[in-house]
């Protein structure tokens, strides 16, 4: 499976769209270890470099929020929590059942699918707002 950020993941927001491009390319060096049978523990060290990267991410763009009193804010977080525990999860389910072209299509379902529906939707509206908030000119 081949994962890349394209035009309809730009929000907008440069920090943001760099951010996106660095998680997605940590998901594709994840899922390749996972296609191609990489030892759990290679997968595992990948996951965990994804997680790791998902918290700073979220992060960095949950004080963005804060930064223009986003309204959106809590909602927001919810799903970037929501999102954490799948993580979680697929970390557990990794170190239980390791590597294979089902759990890779798992990941297309619970990640990429996700991540790129939440960038589209709720990170574009973040963007937007914060565009609208920086130039209150242009309203």
């Amino acid at each position: 499976m081949y994962i890349e950020f394209d035009d309809s993941l730009i929000t907008g927001n440069e920090t943001i769209d760099a951010q996106h491009k660095e998680l997605i390319e940590h998901i594709q060096k994840f899922v390749n270890s996972c296609e191609d049978n990489s030892s759990a523990d290679k997968a595992d060290q990948m996951l965990k470099y994804l997680i790791d990267y998902t918290v700073f991410h979220f992060t960095a763009e949950e004080k963005l929020q804060e930064d223009v009193s986003y309204p959106g804010l809590k909602e927001h977080r919810d799903k970037h929590e929501a999102f954490k525990v799948t993580l979680a999860e697929l970390s557990d389910k990794l170190k239980a059942e390791g590597t294979s072209a089902d759990f890779a299509e798992e990941i297309k379902e619970q990640v990429v699918d996700w991540l790129f529906n939440h960038i589209k939707v709720f990170d574009r509206s973040v963007a937007e707002y914060i565009n609208m908030y920086d130039h209150p000119d242009l309203l």
